[in-house]
């Protein structure tokens, strides 16, 4: 299949971005300048991409005539770069197809981590501490940027619960497919018998609401603040800064406590709040995706188990594409990148099979 038509079209609307964004009334309206600097910047990474696929593959061409040359010196230089030239085209073909496909709803945005204990008690907060450690990790080894905003401890030093953001350039596209429950198979430091116990943490992984996304009505909230409990400065203990948000149409109830500020804190809460709102829209959208898609990455539902962690084996699974790697301690200390690349490759070789797009580049 040919996509040089289609790459035209993407050059012909580049030119009309270059001319909406260098427009003095482009802020008159901030979502709209948002998004059409999204656009530009997917569509410049696009064509860049296919100039260099076309320079890369006039270059596997010459490598491969001088490979069949008679000069033994030349051939051989030649042969060694043709399987370097050939997997860069790949990948090459690989993000070019994706990036003609309609991007997935708020692959842009920001996320908003929610981790909870499941079953297992101490030892599943023992857990979910360990999936926020493990996120953190590779937040930090991929430039971006998390920010607590609520949390609560268990007694072991473990996590009942702790929502966060987590910043930076298409995060939500990185780790949207973390959500669901996680399982986790070991010996907890309380088990005298040495037996393996299974527990469980739950993660939803939501994009960042803007307020554009969702209406949040001040007839529509209660609002109520109180002093905040637990540890905490001394700032924190003794002043009206915990803020608890009522959604009174849904029923949702978010509560943040960790800073000092009672603004501060209610802009949190708030921010929690449109995010979980849209969590429920998307997932309504959801529902329309054809089930072998569901079936492939999963729905993102919370009570859908995506991954075990067996620790006596070393091994970490994904049941939503079958694929099991042998490195857990890696994988706890933030190394996610080839589990994530292959949830993405699976959703992304579906969506290029749904939309006619799966041929090879010609």
């Amino acid at each position: 299949m040919d996509f040089s038509p289609l790459i035209e079209q993407k050059r012909r609307r580049f030119q009309e971005l270059e001319k909406q964004i260098a427009s003095t009334s482009l802020f008159d309206n901030p979502q709209q300048a948002r998004e059409l600097m999204r656009e530009h910047s997917r569509t410049r990474t696009l064509l860049g991409d296919w100039d260099s696929l076309l320079k890369a593959s006039r270059e596997l061409e010459e490598s491969q005539v001088l490979a069949g040359t008679g000069e033994a010196e030349l051939a051989e230089l030649a042969m060694s770069e043709i399987p370097l030239l050939e997997s860069y085209i790949e990948n090459l073909t690989k993000s070019i197809q994706l990036a003609l496909l309609p991007p997935e709803p708020h692959d842009d945005r920001d996320a908003i981590f929610e981790i909870r204990a499941g079953t297992g008690g101490n030892e599943a907060a023992l857990f979910a501490a360990d999936l926020f450690r493990m996120y953190s990790k590779f937040a930090e080894a991929n430039g971006f940027k998390i920010e607590e905003l609520e949390s609560s401890s268990s007694e072991l030093g473990g996590l009942k619960e702790i929502i966060f953001k987590v910043s930076g350039e298409s995060v939500f596209r990185v780790l949207r497919y973390e959500s669901g429950v996680h399982r986790v198979q070991r010996v907890p430091l309380t088990e005298a018998q040495g037996r393996i116990h299974t527990s469980t943490a739950t993660v939803a992984v939501l994009p960042e609401a803007e307020e554009v996304d969702v209406e949040l009505r001040p007839e529509d909230l209660r609002i109520e603040v109180s002093r905040a409990g637990g540890p905490g400065g001394q700032g924190v203990n003794t002043t009206d800064s915990a803020v608890q948000v009522l959604h009174i149409p849904t029923g949702k109830i978010v509560r943040c406590q960790d800073g000092r500020s009672q603004q501060k804190n209610k802009e949190k809460a708030l921010a929690i709040l449109r995010s979980r709102l849209l969590e429920e829209k998307e997932q309504e959208e959801a529902e329309k995706y054809s089930a072998h898609r569901r079936s492939l990455i999963g729905s993102g539902s919370r009570g859908e188990k995506i991954r075990t962690y067996n620790f006596p084996q070393n091994r970490v699974t994904d049941h939503r594409i079958g694929l099991t790697l042998y490195s857990l301690d890696l994988f706890l200390e933030g190394q996610l990148g080839e589990m994530i690349a292959a949830l993405q490759t699976s959703d992304m070789d579906q969506r290029l099979k749904d939309a006619g797009l799966e041929s090879a580049l010609a």
